[in-house]
């Protein structure tokens, strides 16, 4: 980074533009920088915190300025040399004063696009209603009207793509009623889930924003963008419980909940911020429905597309429904689609994924502790509280499920598709990971992960997770029932396996064990962790 707080961007052969993004840390400038790099745009990114960017895969192929858009300076330095510059960014959820923020910041970016002669503006703002003054808009919907007119107004082509309800995870919008429809299966809501809404996917408005960048120089003017589905809040609770799997929802409307009691109900029953639903829900008292489509005349559609919503959710759900659960420790996912999460999404993004997360260090050779990790399950047992995990094998076999006489094929190697007890190999990294999938009855998903941190020249760390990702009310109360005993099951496994890593180690040094039968010795000294000898060892 050089003295200004620039990072040049790397070169990019080809005919591609250079693109200026702002809120790339937010939910649709992260999911708009890649898209315009396989576009074979270059591009660069206006970030308060440059290093919320580290950990997306397309960090080394932008440039970076640090700034904001309320600073002049900082807008001018990311401006130079700049072809298209993407406004997407506002000041919803920053208390009050947010409609003076977004006004002064919008007036900034328009005349400094304008001073470095960039060709094109493109704003991504809100679907507003039809016959309804101004003045009776919520200060969100107003606020987003107003900066779309001011952008028009800076003497820069500007296009201003109006959206309703964006459907993908991570979207305040989805996020809300994910957790509402998941949650509630009986809910009394208020008048405006009777509200008509046309929603469109995230795919579609980053098809549409990538391909706004081709614009011709005399369009300045907005643009309604929409799917091909109109529906009601309720529709759309509803087609959400049929994707979801989950039963019908049964939704009682009634006319007393204000937009303001209705943001208190939200911010209870969900983890969205009452700073964050009090603006979405105030947006929907009014009818947003698309009155043109012109965009299809400068971006037509693929085949495919526009996305309908059933699809469009489908795909939000996707990652869960698939256990396409990342690899990695930490929340940095490499998404593969825009509907994926993001590592900048807010916490209370992606729907509800419970973990339990224990990490022990383990004075042993990776390889001592990988030999104990990969031997788990079967006749060596769960290294923790083994009459817990005889009941809930034979809890699971009451209803039908494969509680734990299945075993293990092979007492020492795993390899991916195993099972093991009641649980499956998903994926392994031989002396790194190991990540199983529960195949027992669960009112959700449920995987546990077990890794080695250190390669053999530096401290060895064991890393344990378990992951839940509770379907409808029933998973929630389940997490909610058992965390108390996460303590005891998950916390003794933790520390035990380490100890039998010790155990293992220690073995390995003693004359005539070798490091294959010393998992053996291990385990017939730490008999009172309950795990015991394989048949067949010596």
């Amino acid at each position: 980074m050089s003295d200004d707080g620039t990072t040049p961007a790397p070169h990019s052969a080809g005919g591609g533009r250079t693109c200026l993004v702002t809120g790339a840390t937010g939910y649709i400038g992260g999911r708009l920088v890649p898209e315009l790099l396989d576009a074979g745009h270059r591009v660069r990114c206006l970030v308060r915190t440059p290093h919320k960017l580290r950990d997306q895969p397309w960090a080394g192929r932008v440039g970076i300025v640090q700034g904001d858009v309320t600073d002049a300076d900082s807008v001018a330095r990311a401006m130079r040399g700049v072809d298209v510059a993407y406004y997407l960014v506002h000041a919803l959820g920053t208390g009050r004063g947010f409609e003076d923020t977004d006004r002064e910041a919008a007036r900034v970016f328009g005349e400094q696009a304008r001073r470095a002669a960039v060709g094109r503006i493109v704003y991504l703002g809100g679907l507003t209603p039809q016959a309804v003054p101004e003045r009776e808009l919520s200060p969100h919907l107003r606020s987003r009207a107003e900066v779309g007119r001011v952008l028009l107004a800076s003497g820069v082509p500007t296009a201003v793509l109006r959206a309703a309800v964006i459907i993908g995870s991570g979207s305040a919008s989805f996020e809300m009623l994910r957790y509402l429809t998941e949650r509630l299966p009986v809910m009394v809501t208020p008048r405006w889930v009777r509200t008509r809404l046309q929603p469109i996917a995230v795919r579609d408005v980053l098809r549409l924003l990538t391909g706004c960048a081709h614009l011709p120089p005399e369009v300045n003017r907005t643009f309604d963008v929409g799917g091909p589905d109109v529906l009601t809040y309720v529709d759309m609770m509803r087609r959400y419980a049929a994707v979801a799997g989950l039963p019908r929802r049964l939704i009682v409307p009634v006319p007393v909940l204000t937009p303001g009691l209705s943001s208190h109900w939200v911010g209870l029953v969900t983890p969205v911020p009452a700073s964050i639903a009090r603006p979405l829900t105030e947006s929907l008292r009014h009818e947003v429905v698309c009155r043109e489509n012109d965009i299809e005349r400068y971006v037509p559609s693929p085949p495919g597309h526009p996305i309908g919503f059933d699809r469009a959710v489908d795909l939000a759900l996707q990652r869960i429904r698939d256990a396409q659960v990342t690899t990695r420790w930490s929340s940095a996912s490499v998404p593969g689609a825009p509907s994926d999460p993001l590592p900048t999404d807010p916490d209370w993004a992606g729907g509800s994924l419970y973990t339990d997360v224990r990490v022990r260090d383990a004075d042993v050779p990776p390889g001592a502790l990988w030999q104990v990790i990969e031997g788990i399950g079967g006749e060596n047992g769960w290294y923790s509280f083994p009459q817990a995990w005889a009941v809930r094998g034979r809890l699971d076999r009451l209803v039908g499920g494969v509680g734990l006489r299945r075993g293990r094929r092979d007492a020492r190697r795993l390899r991916v598709g195993d099972s093991v007890d009641f649980w499956r190999v998903e994926e392994i990294e031989p002396g790194r990971l190991l990540r199983l999938r529960a195949e027992m009855r669960l009112p959700g998903l449920a995987w546990l992960e077990m890794r080695v941190d250190g390669d053999g020249h530096g401290p060895v760390r064991y890393r344990q997770r378990a992951l839940f990702h509770p379907h409808g009310l029933l998973g929630h109360l389940y997490w909610w029932g058992i965390s108390p005993c996460h303590a005891v099951v998950f916390g003794g496994m933790a520390r035990n396996i380490v100890r039998a890593a010790e155990r293992l180690a220690s073995s390995w040094d003693e004359p005539g064990t070798s490091a294959s039968s010393g998992l053996a010795v291990a385990e017939d000294r730490g008999a009172r962790t309950s795990f015991r000898r394989p048949p067949g060892r010596s």
